[in-house]
């Protein structure tokens, strides 16, 4: 049996051209809304612990985002837990969550 070895460079044009410019950043370790990265006072890595100890689970999604409440600025993380996926935002200034809910039949 022959095995298939595909480069890394070609998975993720692969990605770029099935799911966008979003799932290519994934690929390279990337989220959505890095670029606003240098506005933040809180970390991705220090994000998402946060997201964790207010619901434990695992993260499936993840983007820092400009969005009313808190300080404008939030990182938001999609949990599975117990069967359900949660959002949970992280203001992106002080480290407060901001929401921890259930998402609705219709997430964003």
């Amino acid at each position: 049996m022959k095995r298939l070895l595909i480069p890394a460079s070609a998975f993720a044009l692969v990605l770029a051209i099935a799911g966008g410019a979003d799932a290519a950043k994934h690929a390279k370790g990337g989220y959505a809304g890095q670029e606003l990265s240098g506005k933040a006072h809180v970390t991705l890595t220090e994000a998402r612990a946060i997201a964790l100890k207010a619901r434990a689970g695992a993260i499936t999604d993840q983007e820092l985002e400009k969005e009313g409440g808190g300080s404008g600025l939030r990182y938001s993380f999609d949990i599975k837990a117990d069967g359900h996926v949660y959002e949970v935002g992280v203001d992106a200034s002080d480290g407060r969550v901001l929401e921890n809910k259930a998402e609705g039949a219709h997430p964003d």
